[in-house]
């Protein structure tokens, strides 16, 4: 299980470790409080980020509908799904044969399967694979079973599942007798594809200690899902992926375009880390 999963990771991402995957927070689609732009607006604004990403050369991209605030928990309406998937298609469309992903907040695990499936991407970012846990949306329920039965049914088999544990913005005092590692081995158990670590809130770093504890339990990729910078990335480098959203932003924020810049730099110190 443990080769396949690596070999499976490598397949679509050309290596084994340090892969930088850039996130590009769509902007508020039609149907959400914040909605007020077109979805020609929408597309174009995801586009100008991706091409960013592409031409400052990260390995990989990661769409996620952060703007669409408050969430909702677990399913989202089929306006949501076809509006991702035009985004994500049209995205496909600049970056060429770049893996990209997909998360739809909150947990809506089997509608970003759907959309990854039409708009031929490689990866899923799944909240709740394992445990229950409070989060700001409310109580989540595991969903593992569910989302590999429904991965299964569509024909999505090589499209990745990557899963939180101890997700950020989230109670786990239901789980608290349960420690991190013991969830990353029951992700790894029910099949995940590889495990994503995060601090408690987005861009807080994650835990250098949780990442080492969790590449010695588990046979799966391990990636870093919130905190990376050009501060600490050297520390960061065993991680089999970083997901950086926050740092690459203009000011640093999330909700601000992505920097060519600062990706651009980024990339160029962690090539010369690899080598």
């Amino acid at each position: 299980m443990a080769a396949n999963a690596l070999s499976k990771f490598s397949r679509v991402f050309g290596r084994k470790s340090a892969v930088v995957i850039g996130m590009i927070h769509v902007q508020a689609l039609p149907g959400t409080p914040r909605n007020h732009l077109s979805m020609t607006e929408i597309v174009n604004m995801a586009r100008t980020d991706a091409t960013n990403y592409k031409n400052a050369g990260v390995d990989a991209i990661l769409m996620e509908n952060m703007h669409d605030i408050p969430y909702l928990n677990r399913h989202v309406g089929p306006e949501i799904v076809a509006a991702m998937s035009v985004v994500c298609s049209e995205v496909r469309r600049v970056v060429n044969n770049l893996p990209c992903g997909i998360q739809i907040l909150a947990g809506a695990n089997k509608e970003a399967l759907a959309v990854a499936k039409a708009a031929d991407l490689q990866f899923i970012r799944a909240e709740g694979f394992v445990f229950s846990h409070i989060a700001d949306e409310g109580t989540m329920n595991s969903d593992a079973g569910e989302l590999l039965r429904y991965r299964k049914q569509i024909g999505a088999d090589k499209i990745l599942v990557f899963t939180d544990i101890k997700k950020k913005h989230s109670s786990h005092f239901i789980t608290s007798d349960v420690d991190i590692l013991e969830v990353a081995q029951a992700a790894e158990f029910f099949l995940s594809d590889g495990v994503i670590l995060t601090g408690k809130a987005t861009g807080e770093a994650t835990s250098l200690k949780e990442m080492q504890y969790a590449k010695e339990s588990v046979n799966i990729p391990v990636l870093i899902g919130s905190g990376v910078d050009d501060n600490n990335i050297e520390q960061y480098l065993g991680a089999n992926a970083m997901i950086i959203g926050s740092y690459f932003k203009e000011d640093g924020h999330w909700t601000n375009p992505v920097s060519f810049k600062k990706v651009h730099a980024f990339m160029a110190k962690i090539e010369r880390m690899r080598k």
